[in-house]
């Protein structure tokens, strides 16, 4: 098997159609603050042509979408809209819908989101300390908030799985959460954010993803690791890619583009060919389960 047909399922991108107020972020006066600094780039549509066209010669069978800040004030509108889009175009294979834990109409949103039939998860960002030395154990909006894990509990009545970003000094409470509430799925997303590739930042990062990794009820997706100001590379990537890959197995990593985020430091193409070459050593199986396998089982994609 070649590169270029090793079967990828996407586990992570998103789609938008703006102009219609449902992506605050994209579309209204003022940006939000932005790990990748500016991000009007990105402020245009992004559908299921312009992904295909983005993926061009790598062969993504399927794809998970990740919600992508649709408006709060109706979580469950994105599902829908989702699958009006899957029954026209095929495309997204899999869901993940947006959820806030600590709501007053959790109970219904998370039925909402169920009673689709791609959802497989949902995601909340927690609340989070800007920097390692700045973190407060039990802060307000936390995973340790007894208001958000009120709302966690309540994914395994509906199978959801929850999709997790956060920063890596949050890893332990992402770790006690997957010890306390065993019968659900945490994906990690974006690896963790390692954005400081300092050997300290390096090595806080890997002491976090060791306390996560050592529940069973856990995976990561390697995506949205782009370093603000440089491009993506192979040199750049690697060790955080071949760390993730050591710390978590092969059989629960997932490869990601977070495209068009991503975008902004890289084309699918670099990040694709990139992550290909970095795994081009893995044995074949190891490599088929990372690009493929693990989102098939992970997230059923239809």
């Amino acid at each position: 098997m070649t590169d270029d047909d090793l079967p990828i399922i996407d586990a992570h991108h998103h789609f938008w159609k703006l102009g219609s107020g449902h992506h605050p972020w994209l579309e209204g006066a003022h940006d939000i603050p932005f790990r990748y600094g500016d991000y009007s780039a990105i402020k245009r549509d992004y559908l299921v042509d312009d992904f295909r066209r983005d993926h061009g010669r790598h062969n993504v069978v399927k794809s998970v979408h990740m919600e992508a800040e649709w408006d709060p004030s109706d979580p469950v509108g994105e599902t829908r809209w989702l699958h009006e889009l899957h029954d026209r175009t095929g495309w997204p294979h899999a869901v993940i819908g947006q959820a806030w834990f600590a709501r007053d109409d959790i109970a219904g949103v998370l039925a909402g989101h169920a009673a689709f039939p791609l959802v497989r998860s949902v995601r909340q960002k927690p609340a989070a300390a800007p920097s390692p030395d700045r973190f407060v154990a039990g802060a307000p909006g936390s995973m340790a908030d007894p208001a958000f894990r009120a709302g966690y509990r309540l994914l395994a009545e509906h199978g959801l799985h929850y999709d997790l970003q956060t920063p890596w000094w949050h890893l332990g409470e992402a770790a006690d959460l997957a010890r306390d509430f065993p019968d659900t799925q945490i994906i990690l997303n974006h690896t963790g954010l390692p954005s400081d590739r300092s050997p300290a930042g390096i090595d806080g990062w890997r002491e976090g993803m060791e306390r996560l990794a050592a529940q069973p009820n856990t995976a990561v997706k390697i995506s949205g690791i782009g370093v603000p100001g440089q491009r993506w590379t192979p040199e750049l990537q690697g060790e955080v890619v071949r760390e993730t890959l050591r710390i978590f197995g092969a059989g629960r990593c997932m490869a990601a583009s977070n495209f068009p985020v991503d975008s902004l430091c890289a084309s699918y193409d670099e990040i694709f060919t990139g992550l290909k070459a970095i795994t081009a050593d893995m044995p074949q199986g190891d490599r088929r389960a990372f690009f493929h396998d693990n989102a098939l089982r992970i997230y059923q994609p239809a």
